[in-house]
């Protein structure tokens, strides 16, 4: 399974080898968007847009509330997570 974390593109960094940066909940990242470009949606034409980003590339152009869904989702999965490490850890005392 592989996860695809929500991220905005904030600038093209070099149209030409295809880099992009995209903001993911505040932090900036490099990504490659050679996935996600074509003649009819360049790199020029990706600010702004939300994609699904999955170890350094951007897999898939996803609208607004797409993003905000699985943000919401991946943030009550880590809370489910820190939940059940709670337990692993009183379980352990």
């Amino acid at each position: 399974m592989c996860l695809g974390i929500p991220g905005r593109i904030v600038a093209i960094d070099d149209a030409a080898r295809k880099l992009a940066t995209v903001d993911v909940n505040g932090i900036r990242r490099q990504v490659n968007i050679a996935c996600i470009v074509d003649d009819a949606h360049p790199p020029e034409a990706c600010v702004g847009d939300w994609v699904l980003v999955h170890v350094g590339f951007a897999m898939s152009r996803i609208d607004e509330a797409q993003a905000a869904e699985t943000l919401h989702i991946l943030a009550e999965l880590g809370e489910a997570q820190n939940e059940i490490d709670a337990m692993r850890r009183s379980a352990a005392s």
